[in-house]
């Protein structure tokens, strides 16, 4: 069996179901071709024991116990050996074509998914893709275990209708004509059985999506009293689940049905057609005990036909599903044939559709009513999104990066607005741009491993540097709350960690890749006020001189930044140090005292002092239950 995961999974053509898999076939050709030369041997042989038995019979009738039929017995023992024999290897090459296959597919669904960025939760839902994985690449790989048994099963049931016409024409005609009857009236049941089975993983997928959201959301749902709206949701996509599946079952149920009624009616034709070409003398004793070994023989291929039948038809549907999840663009498809120059270190950054300058080696801060409006702006800094209209390329090309803030950019919004130095930020290559701008999200995502891998992700941090990293972050009761400290694990999703201590971990994350330029969107929204005010003061310590941009609108980060630019309808409508714009006495004033201090109406002078928010977990059910 050949080491997985492969080095490379491969691209594979995303044209239709039947071209990926005729290309996963070629990809492993070898193994295949064997597995189908040692079916057809092993199915030749064990067409050949009814024939060879036959002879015996008539040998032994005729001579008695004589050389002839020792020499016979020998003869079919060795017949049944070689049956045996391929059996065995046949069913460790099925199980390695299988096995292939079915890792082969999830590795590249796996590998894709990875080189997406947040374009794949925006094309599908997370339970679509892990369906996609957990039973598509599955059923992927049933069909090159059966197909070399399909292969044997047909230079069998040739074989044996080769020997029927050398003994009777009519009777050879009945088996080779009957039969491809008897599988064409099995195939009328693929169409509906394909449709019901598409339905059914459509409604999978939903209900794995549901039930993701759910887990990940849960004591958040308990807080706020949404447990029970969520479980009738659940209840409610499971009975669509357990409809469609009794749907596929009746159609299944009327195959598997079929499957034993009409190859049953097939045989007994056969037999009694047999039987009385041996009463009117046509064929011999040994001849008849021929046709009774054909007849029980003749059930092996017919089921390999049906079942083959159900594998592919389930094959074809998870084709479509991987063919779907490997059609989402990758990060970086929107990448220039030829990249514009890189800008020095000491250009600024300019998003022309907003008005929003960030020059080098300040500490900018974004405010805006709209929160989503000024996160759009930073994921236009980080050439988070597509670069293009879809009106002008005919469809968004997506990006993607390691971290960024979950929200995308509205259809009207001009998307190739960024410009840095000379060069339009889409005009560079996305590599260039990961290396030197990094866009923290709001909400961040932690992943299983020790604190130390989750901080260090770009590696060749020290330990020095990943605890000072953690002291701007206010992140010391992390360091306590995980066994082990630096070393210790961190569990899948920080589930161990408060909200407060996940979003901490994620800015101390962001601090030490060292980017040039970091857009930090959100950091301290799930901290309280004591904690954030020292945040703010050491992240502007820590970020001194550095190309810096917050999306906030906390008094206690804004007091700290070296300038603020107030954002609406989505412009630039003033900027200036946070204290000026607090008193400035023109309609400036009040609409930015609106946003800072909560309150109502850009018309209301009088602020409303901020609350203090007690570290806690925010929820964080995806955008796909949020839809719905």
């Amino acid at each position: 069996m050949r080491p997985l995961p492969l080095p490379d999974p491969g691209h594979p053509p995303l044209t239709g179901p039947r071209r990926l898999l005729l290309w996963q076939a070629r990809r492993q050709a070898g193994v295949l071709a064997g597995a189908t030369a040692v079916a057809v041997v092993g199915n030749v042989a064990a067409a050949l024991l009814p024939w060879q038995l036959g002879r015996i019979v008539d040998g032994g009738l005729e001579h008695g116990l004589g050389r002839e039929l020792w020499l016979g017995c020998l003869l079919l023992a060795g017949l049944g050996l070689v049956q045996v024999g391929a059996n065995v290897w046949g069913h460790r090459l099925e199980v390695e074509n299988w096995l292939r296959a079915a890792f082969a597919s999830s590795q590249q669904v796996g590998h894709h998914v990875t080189r997406t960025g947040d374009a794949i939760t925006d094309e599908l839902p997370t339970g679509e893709v892990v369906a996609t994985v957990a039973t598509d690449a599955l059923r992927m790989g049933e069909v090159f275990a059966i197909l070399p048994r399909l292969v044997g099963g047909i230079a069998a049931y040739l074989t044996l209708g080769a020997l029927l016409l050398g003994t009777s024409v009519p009777l050879g005609l009945l088996v080779l004509l009957g039969l491809p009857v008897v599988v064409a009236v099995l195939s009328l049941l693929v169409p509906p059985l394909q449709r019901r089975q598409a339905a059914q993983r459509e409604a999978t997928g939903r209900l794995t999506t549901l039930g993701a959201d759910t887990v990940s959301g849960l004591r958040i749902l308990r807080g706020i009293g949404g447990e029970d709206v969520f479980a009738d949701r659940y209840r409610a996509q499971s009975q669509e689940v357990r409809a469609a599946g009794v749907r596929v079952s009746q159609t299944q149920s009327l195959l598997d049905a079929l499957q034993t009624l009409l190859p049953g009616l097939f045989l007994a034709v056969v037999v009694w057609a047999g039987a009385r070409l041996a009463l009117s003398g046509d064929i011999s004793p040994g001849q008849l005990v021929s046709f009774y070994g054909f007849a029980a023989f003749l059930t092996q291929p017919l089921w390999t036909a049906s079942e083959a039948i159900r594998v592919v038809t389930r094959a074809v549907v998870g084709a479509r599903k991987i063919i779907r999840v490997l059609s989402v663009p990758v990060a970086g498809s929107d990448d220039p044939a030829h990249p514009a120059t890189a800008p020095g270190p000491g250009e600024a950054l300019v998003d022309e559709a907003s008005g929003v300058v960030v020059r080098p080696g300040r500490l900018t801060a974004l405010v805006g009513a709209d929160p989503d409006e000024t996160a759009r702006i930073a994921l236009r800094l980080g050439r988070l999104g597509p670069a293009r209209r879809e009106s002008d390329e005919g469809g968004a090309d997506q990006g993607g990066a390691d971290e960024h803030a979950a929200v995308r950019e509205p259809a009207d919004a001009p998307l190739s607005s960024v410009r840095w130095g000379r060069a339009l930020l889409h005009e560079l290559a996305l590599g260039e741009v990961r290396g030197r701008v990094v866009v923290a999200e709001s909400t961040p995502h932690l992943f299983t491993g020790t604190l130390a891998d989750e901080l260090d992700v770009r590696g060749g941090a020290d330990r020095d540097a990943l605890l000072a990293a953690m002291t701007v972050a206010d992140a010391g009761d992390v360091l306590d709350s995980v066994p082990g400290g630096l070393d210790g694990a961190v569990e899948e999703k920080g589930r161990s960690l408060s909200g407060g201590q996940r979003q901490r971990v994620a800015l101390a994350r962001a601090l030490l890749t060292g980017a040039e330029v970091l857009v930090l969107v959100e950091p301290t929204s799930a901290v309280d006020a004591h904690t954030e005010a020292r945040i703010a003061r050491r992240l502007a310590d820590a970020r001194r001189g550095a190309t810096t941009v917050v999306v906030t609108a906390s008094p206690l980060v804004l007091d700290v930044v070296d300038e603020v630019a107030l954002v609406a309808g989505g412009r630039v409508v003033a900027t200036g140090r946070h204290r000026d714009l607090v008193a400035a006495r023109d309609a400036t004033g009040p609409a930015y005292r609106a946003v800072v201090s909560r309150t109502d109406s850009p018309g209301d002078d009088s602020p409303v002092p901020r609350t203090d928010h007690q570290d806690h977990d925010r929820p964080e059910v995806s955008r796909e239950a949020a839809r719905r």
